[in-house]
């Protein structure tokens, strides 16, 4: 449903948009607070080896990036943007409840944590994928059609709650886990319940504006239909190719019984999918600081005195009696090096630009160029990138074992092949507009009606040339 949205402070933002941009803030704040512990939950509380618990990391971060499709086909096809985003934040809010439960040390033995944690995974990783597509195509849908400018900013600022969510709960919840102790030891209960909190938060913002909401309803099955127009056009195409003179685009094959209006949408969503192949090397790429982060942080909360950055070291803990506790020696196996930690700002200020850059211009492109019907399924194909950059990671840090500074090398080669081909693919793409072609394939409906109307008072014998006729017109 359509309606007039009361204005932001008398500017062209809609007051809506205050409660989307909230919920976005607290849901990563409560996204990024459990993920930042993620890792060394597993190495020191599950007890995993870093291998085990590299692999489970990288997985899930990759499912929560697979199920935005999943999200946007229920949001498109069934239960509309509004109705998928609560439904899923309450799967997400329990997802998060399941895994501080499993955190609590006196809640079962250690199968029964795994179990807790592997389910409040797999519940946080639909809740957050699903909506991760459907929140921000929902907010560019609160702006008028004469507002792009406006719609435009509002990714910006969108992309900064995100960011700001995420930089306070990295540097809250480690201090919650560490600082604050509970059951003898370090307080996860604690530290993944607060982001649990701030998810319900979020849900209950949300929730809050539904009466200035400007809602699109779902249009049936809307995937379901561009498979079958497409398996139909190939099927056709195979067919009746060697008879049937050729045309512009192999979609348009479906034309016998698909619309034109069904068609054209479909090729603007594959032109925008196929300029998006080459992308996941950008965040497989970007993927690479968070790995040195999460092992700097597993050994963040033992006493190892100062160490110079660039060395190799071996470290022994050796236990003398009860009263004096654990003993750590150390022994040097690269000697370090005398390089300023310093030196690494201008490299992580460039890589913070590139991602600001990379993220809210890909948010904005993925609405701007899809249909009405389909701008939450091209958002989580924008996020199918993300996904498919952690499955590179993946492979390439299992299967090539290669020094750490090597495979920087590498993905950073590899980047710079993927912007050469990226920026060929990007000159010669056409920007459409799906708002136009909404009026042109509406005036042209009502031409054909009342074309259809005035040729039904045409005698019989011409009527069945006039129906082959219609089937040509755009």
């Amino acid at each position: 449903q359509s309606q007039q949205t009361a204005d932001l402070c008398g500017t062209n933002y809609p007051l809506s948009i205050c409660f989307i941009v909230v919920n976005e803030f607290c849901e990563r704040f409560s996204y990024y607070g459990m993920k930042a512990l993620l890792t060394l939950y597993f190495l020191t509380y599950l007890h995993w080896d870093k291998d085990l618990s590299t692999a489970i990391y990288h997985a899930f971060s990759s499912l929560c990036y697979f199920t935005p499709i999943l999200g946007a086909i229920i949001a498109d096809s069934w239960l509309g943007k509004y109705k998928t985003i609560i439904y899923l934040s309450i799967v997400y809010v329990i997802g998060h409840v399941v895994k501080s439960v499993g955190a609590i040390p006196t809640v079962g033995n250690t199968d029964v944590h795994i179990a807790l944690s592997m389910v409040g995974l797999i519940l946080i990783a639909f809740g957050t994928g699903g909506i991760k597509p459907c929140v921000a195509a929902f907010g560019g849908d609160q702006f008028d059609e004469e507002h792009t400018s406006e719609r435009q900013k509002f990714f910006s600022i969108f992309y900064m709650s995100i960011n700001a969510g995420s930089l306070l709960s990295t540097v809250i919840t480690p201090i919650l886990r560490s600082d604050v102790q509970c059951f003898g030891g370090d307080c996860y209960a604690l530290a993944f319940g607060v982001p649990a909190a701030l998810m319900i938060v979020a849900l209950v913002v949300f929730i809050s504006g539904s009466s200035l909401y400007k809602r699109s309803p779902p249009e049936g099955n809307i995937l379901l239909e561009v498979c079958s127009c497409i398996g139909f056009a190939i099927r056709n195409r195979w067919q009746r190719a060697k008879y049937d003179p050729p045309r512009k685009h192999w979609l348009d094959w479906a034309e016998e019984k698909y619309s034109k209006r069904l068609i054209q949408e479909i090729k603007m969503v594959l032109r925008v999918l196929v300029l998006y192949i080459p992308l996941p090397m950008f965040w497989a790429l970007f993927d690479q600081y968070s790995n040195v982060n999460c092992s700097l942080q597993a050994c963040s909360n033992l006493n190892l005195g100062l160490l110079d950055f660039g060395g190799s070291y071996t470290f022994v803990l050796m236990e003398h009696d009860k009263t004096q506790g654990l003993c750590v020696c150390f022994m040097e196996d690269v000697k370090a090096n005398d390089v300023h930690i310093a030196w690494q700002i201008p490299q992580y200020a460039l890589i913070t630009m590139g991602e600001v850059l990379f993220s809210i211009t890909g948010l904005e492109f993925s609405y701007s160029q899809a249909p009405a019907n389909m701008k939450s399924v091209l958002q989580g194909g924008w996020l199918l990138t993300v996904a498919f950059g952690n499955v590179i990671v993946l492979i390439v840090a299992e299967g090539a074992g290669l020094e750490q500074w090597k495979e920087f090398l590498l993905f950073a080669c590899l980047l710079l092949g993927v912007f050469i081909i990226f920026s060929i693919m990007a000159h010669f793409y056409t920007y459409v507009d799906p708002e136009q072609l909404d009026k042109v394939y509406m005036m042209n409906s009502s031409k054909e009606e009342d074309d259809h109307d005035d040729k039904k008072n045409k005698k019989s014998n011409d009527i069945h040339l006039v129906k082959a006729g219609q089937g040509t017109r755009l």
